[in-house]
């Protein structure tokens, strides 16, 4: 059996988190002690390692205690929201990061930090032992598999609209094709 002390400090959290967690039915202790104090089986040491392991990926307390009531067959849906949440902030931030760039072209700062454009990324997969065929079938699988994914890698090495319109349009025909 474990302390509420000893559970804080292993998974380090505040003694308050665990009896909050309590108040909200998440993770109650499974005995108590003859003086009444919380006594927790390895069984409940196992869901707050789950516990904290969804709240590391940003779900809401609501949602993970979703998860434990219905047996986890929320999971999966409420993983793909957060997935798709993360990838709407991603692709906010990307947008971000691009106009700061276009804000900053024609200016000098003297410690500029760009993204990465195309031509240095292909060099390096070329360096690397890539050839053109291998590139645009690695194109092909990602729009395949990731199309938003792919989407947020080509506006990364910052092409043009245009462009990443092309090589999209292209992998989509080369799939087809296949």
């Amino acid at each position: 059996m474990y302390s509420i002390g000893k559970l804080c400090r292993e998974f380090n959290l505040s003694r308050s988190t665990l009896l909050y967690y309590d108040t909200i039915g998440l993770l109650t202790a499974s005995e108590r002690t003859r003086v009444n104090y919380r006594q927790y089986s390895e069984e409940d040491k196992k869901r707050l390692g789950k516990i904290c392991a969804f709240r590391e990926a940003g779900v809401p307390l609501n949602q993970i205690k979703d998860i434990f009531d219905t047996g986890g067959m929320d999971e999966s849906n409420i993983l793909e929201r957060r997935l798709n949440k993360l990838n709407e902030e991603i692709r906010y931030l990307r947008l971000q990061q691009k106009l700061i760039v276009e804000m900053l072209k024609g200016k000098t700062p003297t410690d500029r930090k760009m993204l990465m454009d195309s031509q240095t990324f292909v060099s390096i997969l070329k360096s690397a032992g890539l050839d053109d065929e291998t590139l645009n079938y690695l194109h092909v699988q990602f729009e395949k598999n990731s199309p938003d994914s792919h989407q947020f890698f080509l506006e990364f090495l910052g092409l043009a609209d245009e462009e990443i319109k092309h090589i999209r349009g292209c992998c989509q025909q080369e799939e087809r094709r296949a």
